[in-house]
């Protein structure tokens, strides 16, 4: 299944956006749960134009760039629908870098495991701190202070996606202060 071909048709379907538009969002938002690189959205947005699920119009950006701006097709807005609202099995396991270091961490000298640990517990209480920055940022979205998050707020999406990235990225270093102690 080609999972980046919804992600762009959802993308789409919010508004009109070029390819630049497109890898900017996947370093944001999207990036908190999902990623792909520039050299993989340009190929899917040529897939989805030839599938007739996007089309783009091109526009000249100062004297003479082009730029091509997407938008998504009805016949990509029903597929989008269709996918949206198709029951998600369980993911396979998340690739973690780090844990299958420390699967192995056995064969480290003491010192240089507690490196490793200690530094990625400092590089994940600062993934922590953006998050939460983010979504201080993302509150006024919301209205009133201690205003209820409904279904029709146009920002739940982000929401969503944000506070359950605030909960993987507590539970994470949580589990790294409870375990830093093992190396002194």
């Amino acid at each position: 299944m080609r999972v980046l071909k919804y992600a762009i048709l959802g993308l789409l379907n919010r508004h009109e956006c070029s390819g630049y538009d497109i890898t900017s969002q996947f370093k944001e938002e999207i990036g908190q749960f999902w990623s792909a690189k520039h050299s993989q959205i340009y190929p899917e947005l040529k897939k989805l134009v030839d599938e007739e699920l996007v089309q783009f119009r091109t526009v000249i950006q100062g004297e003479k760039l082009e730029k091509k701006m997407y938008t998504i097709t009805p016949e990509g807005q029903r597929e989008l629908l269709e996918w949206v609202s198709a029951s998600a099995p369980l993911p396979e396991t998340e690739k973690d870098t780090f844990m299958l270091k420390m699967y192995f961490i056995g064969n480290l000298p003491k010192e240089e495991a507690r490196a490793l640990f200690a530094d990625q517990l400092r590089l994940r209480r600062e993934k922590l701190l953006d998050l939460q920055q983010r979504y201080e940022g993302l509150k006024p979205t919301f209205g009133a202070e201690g205003a209820e998050v409904t279904f029709a707020n146009p920002h739940l999406g982000h929401y969503l996606v944000l506070t359950k990235a605030l909960v993987r990225e507590q539970s994470y270093v949580d589990w790294l202060e409870q375990h830093l102690q093992i190396f002194g």
